[in-house]
């Protein structure tokens, strides 16, 4: 038989029934998309107002150091996901470059962290569809979203990506349409409804020049304002962007997709962040930004657009369920990685013939479900206890990245990389040599990281509002490492 004639190995797609594994159908486009939705959210479109009136001005330099410290969180995620992509990506790392707890840890606050987050998402779904149909129930919304999304994750990750690819469309749009419109109206001098003339220069001469509370300083109410208390803001803001890694087990080539959308993230930021808010701050005067409207809606109020809110809704909706969809598909594949560790019940760990963790993505819906019905029902305790740890979440994610990086190059070096690597069989300085993408500076760029980190806790402390996330983290912690201990004496 030639081999023109000879049966040919089915597609790896999600509509080929293929032995149950998980399948590399993510493109290049999907990733870029994700990775770039991910660092566009409500956060950017409704929290820049709180981060704006901390700093005024002075806050594009929070948003580029910040940035900074995210890009290197997520290229020492990457370094380690070019070389050895899987599925739950920092609990698989922790486990198999640092120890069986550290995996515990990392997945399970990773996991419980996107609960949170899901939780808040749906359980705010409904004031965005209220905008336009005020008597539909906000419980419906959240209930009607939450099986939507579902659904999409079932259907296989090449139809997660689908979703992920057109929800991230709509967003960029809708930030580049705002940067586009800011330009115009400052190139063309048009009127704005404060009467200050739109220009660059406002950002030195509005309420008292860029520094307008210099770095750190107290009101009369006793609260910290400044440039550094906004780190705190901006850093949370950043939150998703390492979603990156969790995709890489499910990337058609990961050696060269996760770099180039790793290494986009820097001009997200100057682009989306820094360039969006420059362009807002010199429309609308930063001191009269007061966050009872989002700076989006009020950019193009300003000079008599008032369809913008009902955009900027629709758009902010759609951003809602982007950070569900991303929080269900990365919650399902922890869960999964997690179960594979034996860091979780078994059943987890299974398969459905699309390569979908169906069990992981059910699971992890109910307990957000049940988290979406305690918002309703004690809203007080959900948004300032369990959104603190959700809070605290996101900085002990990252630093255990940083800290599982260092493990895997010590690993790397002593000549323990995975067999099915190019660095198989090499160790010392020739194996660290030939990693494919490496995080530049590496010696020194996880201890200044970490640094970092550490500044926005202690900064955390001087915040009512984030003080109780310092502690909820601390009890967070002691949780986890108790549940790690009983799991093993069980065993």
């Amino acid at each position: 038989m030639s081999t023109t004639d000879a049966p040919k190995k089915p597609r790896e797609t999600d509509d080929v029934p293929v032995p149950a594994t998980l399948r590399k159908s993510l493109k290049n486009r999907h990733i870029q998309l994700i990775a770039l939705g991910g660092a566009i959210g409500t956060g950017l479109f409704y929290g820049s107002s709180e981060s704006i009136a901390l700093a005024g001005p002075s806050i594009l330099l929070a948003y580029l150091v910040g940035g900074l410290a995210i890009f290197a969180i997520v290229r020492a995620l990457s370094e380690m996901s070019v070389e050895d992509p899987k599925a739950g990506a920092f609990s698989y790392y922790a486990t198999r470059y640092w120890s069986k707890r550290a995996g515990f840890i990392s997945g399970w606050n990773y996991w419980f962290n996107y609960i949170l987050v899901s939780m808040v998402e749906l359980s705010v779904v409904g004031s965005f569809v209220n905008y336009w149909f005020p008597a539909i129930p906000t419980w419906v919304s959240a209930a009607v979203f939450l099986v939507i999304i579902c659904a999409a994750n079932l259907l296989g990750v090449s139809k997660f990506g689908e979703f992920e690819f057109w929800f991230a469309i709509i967003k960029i749009v809708a930030v580049i349409a705002m940067i586009i419109g800011g330009l115009a109206v400052i190139i063309f001098v048009l009127p704005t409804a404060s009467g200050v003339r739109a220009s660059f220069a406002n950002w030195f001469t509005v309420g008292n020049g860029f520094f307008p509370n210099g770095l750190m300083g107290q009101n009369s109410d006793g609260s910290w304002t400044g440039l550094l208390m906004a780190l705190v803001v901006v850093m949370f803001s950043f939150g998703g962007t390492e979603l990156i890694g969790i995709t890489a087990g499910e990337t058609e080539d990961p050696k060269t997709t996760i770099p180039r959308a790793t290494n986009d993230i820097i001009w997200r930021i100057l682009v989306f962040y820094i360039g969006a808010l420059g362009v807002i701050m010199a429309v609308v005067p930063w001191n009269t930004i007061d966050g009872k409207s989002s700076p989006f809606v009020q950019i193009f109020d300003s000079v008599g657009i008032h369809a913008a809110a009902g955009i900027l809704n629709f758009v902010c909706l759609t951003a809602v369920m982007s950070v569900y969809n991303s929080g269900l598909y990365a919650n399902s594949r922890m869960l999964y990685s997690l179960a594979k560790q034996g860091n979780a019940p078994a059943y987890l760990g299974k398969l459905n013939s699309r390569g979908v963790p169906v069990a992981g993505v059910l699971t992890s819906a109910a307990i957000t479900a049940i988290a979406v019905v305690v918002v309703f029902v004690w809203p007080e305790f959900a948004f300032n206890y369990l959104m603190s740890i959700a809070t605290i979440a996101g900085i002990i994610n990252w630093t255990m990245i940083m800290l599982t990086e260092m493990k895997f190059r010590k690993v790397v070096a002593a000549g323990g990389a995975p067999e099915d690597s190019e660095l198989a069989g090499k160790s010392g300085k020739e194996a660290l040599d030939a990693i494919h993408f490496k995080l530049p500076f590496a010696k020194v760029t996880p201890w200044v990281v970490l640094a970092f980190l550490a500044l926005v806790v202690v900064l955390m402390c001087f915040s009512a509002s984030y003080r109780v996330a310092v502690i909820a983290g601390v009890i967070w912690l002691a949780i986890l490492f108790a549940a790690y201990q009983l799991t093993q004496a069980k065993k």
